[in-house]
């Protein structure tokens, strides 16, 4: 799922290629995509973009009438722009939105349909956000107080976007391994230097691959836009050989849902459950990195 830093990178490229530019045709191929109906998706052609802006992990394009068009990439969509109209690929495509300056097709991998796209009003757009802060704004008791609002493990706490605005699972496992935290800790355990530590690692961790996926997409646009970066240190490592410590990076896989860590940097060298395999496994789980 693009996160904070993808959107970031989505907007950065948009930016100088629809603001100020005329929408000319929206193009919809699959109306699972659309979750309003009033305005209707029509009414966006003709208006002038004036902006666009992330709403936790969504992109809105802000038109100049009060109108604004958000969609949610969710896990498998992605944009691709063309400096002229195109027809909607059938597999995949989504939705193509033409501008007086190129187009914007929105795509979509897999067989399941879970991106989405609203067409709202200015007094309806609170509606759409999830509510969480931006940490990036954020001070340290406003993070604590976010972040411990229910009893959650780290990783599900990170996630909750009702609390923090923008995380989903690569950039949780890469915030946690910087502050040496375990995924399955709970969020009400921490000690007051360990929630510091969460708050400055989550900081740095989304500014810093805020700044590389803009950099990386320069002028252009974002093409390979995925979870998985080579600079990523355990996120999507499984079984490779951590940087700090030389422990091989673990994982813990529940309900399609894949978490990565470093269990000698942050458990203590425990192999943490995997709810499945540890289960089917039994005494020959390994629980720590010598059994390992």
């Amino acid at each position: 799922m693009p996160e904070l830093p993808e959107i970031e990178a989505y907007l950065h490229a948009l930016r100088p290629r629809i603001v100020e530019a005329t929408i000319e045709d929206v193009r919809v191929s699959s109306f699972s995509l659309l979750k309003t109906y009033d305005p209707p998706f029509e009414a966006l052609v003709g208006q002038t973009v004036a902006g666009v802006h992330r709403i936790g992990k969504r992109v809105s394009i802000d038109c100049s009438d009060g109108l604004h068009c958000v969609i949610h990439l969710m896990v498998a969509g992605r944009f691709r722009w063309s400096d002229e109209p195109k027809p909607i690929p059938k597999r995949g495509g989504l939705m193509s939105m033409d501008f007086s300056t190129g187009s914007l097709l929105l795509t979509e991998a897999g067989t399941r349909r879970r991106a989405s796209m609203s067409v709202l009003r200015d007094k309806d757009l609170d509606s759409i956000d999830p509510g969480g802060i931006e940490i990036a704004d954020a001070s340290r008791a406003e993070f604590a107080a976010a972040f411990q609002t229910n009893r959650h493990t780290l990783k599900r706490a990170l996630t909750d976007a009702r609390y923090l605005s923008g995380i989903g699972g690569a950039f949780a496992d890469e915030i946690l391994f910087r502050a040496r935290l375990s995924p399955t800790q709970m969020n009400a355990n921490l000690s007051d230097d360990e929630v510091g530590t969460l708050f400055e690692a989550s900081q740095s961790i989304l500014s810093e691959w805020t700044t590389l996926r803009i950099t990386e997409t320069g002028e252009g646009f974002p093409e390979k836009v995925t979870a998985f970066h080579p600079d990523m240190a355990v996120h999507g490592k499984f079984g490779e050989d951590c940087r700090v410590c030389g422990a091989p990076i673990q994982r813990i896989v529940a309900a399609g849902r894949e978490t990565n860590y470093c269990p000698g940097c942050q458990t203590g060298g425990r192999i943490l459950a995997d709810r499945s395999l540890s289960r089917l496994l039994k005494d020959d789980w390994p629980r720590t990195i010598d059994e390992l």
